[in-house]
């Protein structure tokens, strides 16, 4: 049976009177969607879903967003959402499907990425954290970095390396962490901002049970190709109104400051919102194409758009408004609870924004992908592939 835009109308009548936002807790509304098939309508049902067209979602969005209906929070639990659910719907056991998802995306659960080390950012693949097998389980050592949400997360998602004798993209495993286990410690990284949003995270003796395993021994790349695919696009491709985000501050900031407006900043500013709004509009398909399963190399040409326009926009922005424009409150060691480009000033975002060319993969790495798998560019040469890890210069 295909669902329909209708059929999720009723559907959305038929939750909200139920459990009517104005008098049922945020927590009983979100499990009773959950339960609706309403939360992510592309999902199977029983997991949150109803097995409808994923554009179908915006229908469900807009009608409960009227209803004054609360929602998931989803920028504080972006991970869980744009990384570790898709990850998990792919190659999870129906176990683990059951156990993960709902929480995950009701926010009762917070989640976090354990991929990149202090000698494998770019080269992920040469990552040395160590999982050894130990009876119906697997013990952990190494560590982490720039993991952002870590001071927060009750769960993560990790890999680690189970075969140092296998060429270092064969011998990964992937895994499902409890941030709360001994042996997990989360120390923060000062940033530029003044912030602590990122952590490093040292593993030492972590025991994980095997049916916290995600896919089989040895084939964790290909399942964190999966995350990675889906969190490029989760970074450069969130949802977002017309006029939203970036050029959404600095065009306000042109509108409301008019003394400090001249014709070059004019002509940039609407360069700059045009090649917004063609990423907006990309970043809606390549959401639908990876909610149908199909997350492809052109999400990271995506993030490499969302963090060239990040850098120019809130450049711009910074120029315009002059001898004010590095100027915001607040210089502090905080630990937020997620980043806010929109609701600080043009000085925080111009500063932030310098990390979005690393953060989920950096420009550099995501340029060679898109060369070689979006355009059929010939790949540059790699010695150390079919290298055991082991012998790796390092």
């Amino acid at each position: 049976m295909t669902v329909t835009a209708a059929d999720l109308r009723d559907r959305v009548r038929a939750l909200l009177a139920a459990h009517p936002p104005a008098t049922t807790a945020r927590a009983d509304f979100l499990n009773a969607r959950f339960d609706a098939g309403l939360a992510w309508v592309h999902y199977p049902q029983g997991l949150g879903g109803l097995g409808a067209p994923p554009a179908l979602q915006a229908v469900v969005d807009a009608e409960l967003a009227a209803a004054g209906a609360p929602d998931n929070d989803p920028r504080r639990i972006g991970i869980g959402l744009g990384m570790a659910a898709p990850t998990i719907l792919a190659y999870g056991t129906e176990e683990q499907k059951r156990r993960f998802l709902r929480p995950l995306w009701t926010g009762e659960e917070v989640w976090c990425q354990l991929f990149s080390e202090p000698g494998a950012g770019s080269d992920l693949a040469a990552l040395g954290t160590r999982a050894v097998r130990d009876g119906d389980g697997w013990v952990v050592d190494g560590q982490k970095v720039w993991t952002s949400s870590a001071h927060l997360a009750r769960w993560a998602i990790l890999i680690a390396r189970t075969d140092p004798d296998a060429p270092k993209h064969r011998g990964i495993t992937y895994f499902l962490c409890d941030m709360t286990d001994p042996g997990v410690e989360v120390r923060p990284l000062r940033q530029i901002t003044g912030e602590a949003e990122f952590n490093e995270v040292f593993l030492t003796g972590v025991r994980i049970p095997d049916d916290h395993r995600l896919g089989e021994v040895g084939d964790g790349w290909a399942v964190a190709r999966t995350t990675l695919m889906n969190e490029r696009v989760a970074i450069g491709g969130a949802r977002i109104p017309r006029e939203g985000g970036m050029i959404g501050r600095a065009a306000r900031t042109w509108r409301d400051r008019p003394e400090l407006r001249t014709h070059d900043l004019h002509q940039r500013l609407l360069d700059l919102w045009v090649e917004a709004e063609v990423a907006r509009l990309t970043g809606e398909r390549l959401r639908q194409q990876l909610a149908v399963g199909r997350p492809g190399p052109e999400g990271s040409a995506m993030k490499l758009a969302f963090a060239r326009l990040n850098q120019q926009i809130s450049g711009l922005e910074v120029e315009l408004l002059a001898q004010d424009g590095l100027l915001y409150d607040d210089w502090t060691m905080r630990r937020p609870e997620l980043v806010d480009f929109t609701g600080r000033e043009a000085g925080y975002r111009y500063l932030r924004s310098k990390g979005n060319s690393i953060e989920g993969g950096t420009s550099e790495v995501l340029l060679n992908i898109v060369a070689e798998r979006v355009l059929g560019l010939p790949a540059e040469p790699r010695d150390d592939k079919d290298v055991p890890w082991k012998d790796l210069a390092r």
